[in-house]
């Protein structure tokens, strides 16, 4: 306490006590795969912030494209800003061996990442070890490509077994870690002459385009119905009566509108079927969002003392933050109420375990899901019979 000697007006500075939550990056990608010099910085993390930096460290004159190539300019012509290239040269797997910390464990050391793709690589081998790698970091997410040659669209709704004339699906991710998107399209070819077209897997410019989403409407708006730039043909146009099959097993479809262009049309993870808590990509790219933004910005409890206060600090700490999501629109509901609910108080922290060193806060939230299916119902005012219109979106 200050010693005051002369009568007068004195001003003091005093802590609020909040601590505020800040949001985490979610624009983030990395990228495993054949960079056109193989053996430039094998098996590392490299950032990298726009295609001329990629250029100087993985591509030098001469050197022919790659699909990571074409996939790394896709993302930045998409809108993506940042990313983590992983050069495994001539190694024909994304896995690696984990113990020397190749292919995509390389990236569990790189805790800015949110999203993750193998341009290319179509295997069930493949698509497993990224999924595997997302479930297990938990804090991003998975962007996956059909194979380029699909002449069934059938097999994109059979679950991959490796033997001829099976299915293309990857597997299931319970709580939707990852997404697949069909079928590659064609660009012009950044590293040949300006007029050659090559054919490109959809992850790269996914990855942009999700980027983009975040930065112009936030992390919860589904990244659909988006353009893709760059594209100029699809290798196959998908009809609406395949894309419903296609739709119901979690494969996104990019189609060609023709008042509209080649965008992407669909936001479904590779949640299973009966699970719709995490069917959207928006949604669980939201509650990785949130969930690592917390994790960040509770840090200082460690240790504190675990009591009432503490609770207390934390019930405020992370309400603040929700109630900031809400008002950006991340969250339904007509008031904070019924959007969210922070509980951390003696019926979630019992003395069992106060005893035990743990503190216990129970969140819910109710995020904003997409509107996939849009319907107008349109009937006649007066006489005739009544007309029912529907549109799919």
């Amino acid at each position: 306490m200050p010693n005051y000697m002369t009568p007068g007006v004195y001003v003091e500075e005093v802590p609020s006590g909040t601590r505020s939550i800040q949001g985490v990056g979610t624009t983030t990608a990395a990228f495993v795969g054949r960079a056109p010099a193989a053996d430039a910085r094998l098996h590392q993390a490299v950032p990298v912030n726009g295609w001329a930096q990629f250029v100087k460290e993985f591509a030098p004159p001469g050197t022919p494209g790659t699909p990571l190539a074409r996939a790394v300019y896709g993302f930045f012509e998409n809108g993506g800003r940042r990313c983590f290239i992983v050069n495994i040269g001539d190694n024909e797997s994304v896995v690696g061996d984990p113990r020397k910390r190749q292919g995509v464990a390389v990236l569990e050391e790189v805790s800015e990442v949110a999203m993750v793709a193998a341009p290319g690589f179509t295997s069930p081998i493949a698509w497993d070890a990224l999924l595997t790698h997302c479930e297990k970091m938990r804090d991003r997410f998975a962007i996956l490509d059909a194979p380029e040659d699909v002449d069934d669209v059938g097999r994109l709704t059979k679950v991959a077994t490796g033997d001829p004339g099976g299915g293309y699906l990857p597997r299931n991710t319970p709580q939707g870690f990852g997404a697949l998107y069909y079928p590659w399209f064609s660009v012009m070819d950044p590293m040949g002459d300006g007029k050659t077209l090559v054919n490109v897997p959809p992850s790269g410019h996914m990855a942009g385009i999700y980027a983009r989403t975040d930065v112009t409407r936030g992390v919860h708006k589904a990244p659909a119905n988006e353009v893709v730039r760059g594209a100029m043909r699809l290798v196959r146009d998908v009809t609406p009566e395949e894309q419903g099959e296609l739709n119901q097993v979690g494969v996104n479809c990019i189609r060609y509108f023709p008042r509209g262009g080649i965008r992407v049309w669909g936001a479904r993870t590779l949640a299973p079927p009966d699970n719709s808590d995490w069917r959207y990509i928006n949604v669980r790219r939201l509650f990785n969002f949130v969930e690592e933004s917390i994790a960040l910005g509770t840090n200082w409890t460690v240790f504190e003392p675990n009591d009432p206060t503490l609770w207390k600090s934390i019930r405020r700490d992370v309400s603040a933050f929700l109630l900031r999501l809400w008002r950006d629109g991340a969250l339904m509901g007509r008031t904070p109420e019924e959007a969210f609910f922070v509980q951390c108080d003696e019926q979630v922290n019992t003395p069992e375990t106060i005893d035990a060193g743990q503190v216990f806060a129970v969140i819910g939230m109710a995020p904003v899901k997409p509107a996939e299916f849009i319907i107008f119902r349109i009937g006649q005012h007066a006489g005739g019979s009544e007309v029912e219109e529907a549109s799919n979106g």
